[in-house]
């Protein structure tokens, strides 16, 4: 009779504590005592003595092995008949507190290790709140350099009520104690004769007995953010590769790619297992879809199940962060957010909370976030990302934030919650509109100037510049302000945040439509020349004006997309047929034409001035005359 051995779990866990605590002693022993270090490796720690430093075994750095601390995140890897682990021997000293979340970010045990003589310190709470924070599910307390207390049951009992409240303070967590000599080996890997008052299990038992939950295997909660697409040969279809987060994928399953929506089947699927059928998280995967869609890295593949939830296209992340720079954050600080495989940029919306790291307690409205401090924030997006809760998925729930212009990591995060936001449709009940002291009858009236918005839409190279240059002229030579926003002046500047997403293009109109408004309140004739394709994105705009009893023109440069294809001044239409420029408006982008415009017509082989002339007697049926 044949017998098929059960595959060995993997186990990840990172230590952490405060510098001196031991911690790289205590890898050193578990190392040792489990068998798991290479002869040459043990022989260079060894001295003439036949004492090993165990210490050295995890410290790799030269600078660490120098200075006597852990600098960096130090991986090791050790097994047992039942389980092999992976272990993350993160840094104790404070400066490098930051290293803490990378260690423990796929953790399943956090390690924390005290000094039975000093016991609960500052950094021990700092470190059991990131381990809280980044949802590691155990987390294990071991009092180590019991032997330095000559084995005191009463000491231990001490730091193990310190602990207990610490337990408490983090939501009642579930923590187990162990008193531990790293240096001599008890209560490690072999149960302690010098401490007959514990009846716990050794470290070993702990992590070969802790229960391991796996990620959701539920078809229909599939989470796939794409990492690569590629086409091997001319003669296959295009490949999608990427890790699963949750769910599972198998060929037949019918799927939604995010953000855009679209749907499709699953028709050839690899791991790494060739007689694995179907795939479940955390595996990679490469898979082919029976359509050719417009997918690329970062978007989001998820279930098409009609059971099945997919995460709002959020803008707006309410999110608990670890700051990792010198330099603080403050609100208005505009950073890059990488989630899964994409990256946008975001704006620090409100600083809500910072956690106190003696106490626990989360202090309200921090002017700024420093090194190392965790606090409650909110990011605004500049276009839509897709994460779910950290709460219920650790990888579609993180995130990192990093400095635009070092490129540095300068952010750790988990979500908790994500919002969608429709830009222009937000009330703000926190902020009241300040109408000026100075009626508007009477600014208009003193200065002889009477504001309005005239909004020229149309194709790219439809001529809307051309004539919007035109139209101000006249009316600055005729006596009256007025001022050009050009769509590509505007990203100069008040949008140079913003890329060319839907969202983002939303987002620019939206600014724009507010500028306009504060022109034409101050008398000024403001003309935006702007593509914006979308008739919600215009009547927007319109909405924002109107709200304030300003005229606003919208026209509609009608000129068809093959004279404006013919013209091309910027060569957008000849990189866009040549598959260099995606999202072109007119060629593989929608245009919304009005449906009512104020005034249409088309620029190929008309009068420049009699279209201006046109412009200003619909102006004057619009403006209401000054008191």
């Amino acid at each position: 009779m044949t017998t098929t051995s059960r595959p060995r779990q993997l186990l990840r866990l990172a230590t952490a504590g405060s510098v001196d605590d031991g911690k790289s002693t205590l890898i050193g022993r578990l190392l040792h005592d489990t068998g798991s270090l290479p002869t040459d490796h043990l022989e260079a720690v060894t001295n003439a003595d036949g004492e090993a430093d165990l210490a050295a075994l995890s410290d790799g750095l030269r600078a660490e092995r120098e200075q006597g601390i852990t600098i960096d995140v130090a991986y090791r890897f050790f097994s047992t008949p039942t389980r092999s682990f992976v272990l993350a021997d993160t840094p104790g000293h404070e400066r490098y507190t930051r290293n803490m979340f990378t260690g423990a970010s796929n953790a399943h045990v956090a390690v924390l290790l005290v000094d039975a003589r000093a016991g609960v310190l500052r950094q021990t709470r700092r470190h059991a709140r990131i381990a809280d924070l980044l949802g590691v599910p155990h987390l294990v307390a071991v009092v180590n350099k019991i032997d330095l207390v000559d084995f005191d049951e009463t000491r231990f009992k001490e730091v193990e009520s310190e602990l207990g409240l610490l337990a408490q303070r983090l939501g009642g967590r579930d923590l187990t104690v162990i008193p531990v000599s790293a240096t001599r080996g008890d209560n490690v890997v072999t149960r302690s004769d010098s401490t007959p008052w514990y009846d716990g299990p050794t470290i070993l038992e702990y992590l070969e007995e802790v229960e391991l939950a796996a990620p959701s295997a539920v078809p229909s909660e599939l989470r796939l953010p794409i990492q690569w697409v590629a086409r091997p040969t001319d003669d296959r279809r295009r490949r999608y590769t990427g890790r699963l987060s949750a769910g599972t994928l198998s060929v037949g399953d019918e799927v939604v790619v995010l953000p855009a929506g679209s749907r499709s089947t699953v028709t050839a699927l690899d791991t790494l297992d060739p007689h694995r059928s179907v795939a479940v998280a955390p595996l990679s995967v490469s898979f082919e879809l029976a359509d050719d869609l417009d997918v690329a890295r970062g978007d989001l593949v998820i279930s098409a199940a009609a059971d099945a939830t997919a995460p709002a296209p959020a803008r707006e992340i309410d999110a608990t962060v670890c700051w990792l720079s010198e330099t603080p954050l403050r609100a208005g600080d505009r950073v890059a957010l990488k989630h899964t495989s994409r990256t946008v940029r975001a704006t620090v919306q409100e600083l809500h909370t910072r956690l106190d790291p003696e106490t626990l307690e989360e202090h309200d409205s921090p002017s700024e976030l420093a090194l190392n401090d965790i606090g409650r924030i909110t990011l605004r997006t500049s276009t839509v990302v897709l994460p779910d809760p950290y709460a219920t998925n650790r990888d579609a729930g993180a995130f990192i934030l990093i400095d635009e212009q070092s490129n540095d990591t300068v952010g750790a995060g988990t979500v908790g919650e994500a919002r969608e936001v429709v830009p222009g449709e937000q009330t703000r009940h926190d902020i009241k509109w300040h109408p000026s002291s100075l009626e508007r009858d009477r600014r208009w009236s003193a200065t002889g100037q009477r504001g309005a918005t005239i909004w020229l839409t149309g194709l790219p190279a439809s001529g809307k510049s051309t004539v919007a240059v035109a139209l101000e002229r006249t009316l600055v030579d005729a006596g009256r302000t007025a001022y050009l926003l050009d769509g590509d002046n505007v990203r100069h500047g008040i949008s140079d945040d913003l890329g060319f997403s839907p969202g983002d293009r939303a987002e620019n109109i939206r600014r724009v439509g507010h500028l306009t408004r504060l022109f034409a309140d101050a008398g000024v004739v403001a003309i935006a020349s702007m593509v914006s394709p979308l008739r919600s994105d215009r009547a927007i705009a319109r909405a924002l004006n109107e709200a304030a009893g300003l005229p606003f023109l919208e026209i509609h440069v009608s000129t068809p997309v093959d004279e404006c294809e013919r013209r091309d001044p910027k060569g957008l239409y000849a990189r866009a047929r040549a598959g260099e420029l995606r999202g072109l408006t007119g060629i593989d982008a929608p245009y919304e034409a009005p449906e009512n415009p104020d005034l249409a017509f088309d620029t190929t082989g008309a009068d420049l001035d009699d279209l201006v002339a046109r412009i200003l007697v619909e102006l004057a049926r619009h403006e209401t005359p000054p008191v």
